[in-house]
């Protein structure tokens, strides 16, 4: 009987930890993701997403660079109006970049 108890007190630790250490290494990168978002590098794009116009090297670059920030983007009412725009969509596609799903 001990031994059955002492058995489940190891798996019940076993699970216990299988179940923070994804959650941990998620938040840590999140966390990384947070750090690298600079919106203020997409500003080479502002001539495609606002205008219309063809997008620069440079913004395609910045943008690749950038995409794992898309939904971080999208969540902040400052931002989320540009990235929701139809001429973002159309830069994306010219810089051969997909549409994030977010899960808002």
């Amino acid at each position: 009987m001990a031994r059955a108890v002492a058995m489940c007190a190891v798996v019940a630790v076993v699970v216990a930890v299988m179940m923070v250490a994804p959650s941990a290494a998620a938040a840590r990168a999140m966390e990384a993701a947070h750090q690298k978002c600079d919106v203020g590098k997409l500003i080479d794009c502002r001539p495609a997403v606002i205008g219309g116009t063809p997008p620069s090297d440079s913004c395609c670059s910045n943008l690749k660079a950038q995409k794992g920030c898309f939904c971080q983007y999208l969540k902040d009412p400052n931002y989320s109006h540009y990235i929701n725009s139809p001429n973002a969509g159309k830069t994306l596609d010219s810089c051969g970049i997909r549409f994030p799903i977010c899960l808002l």
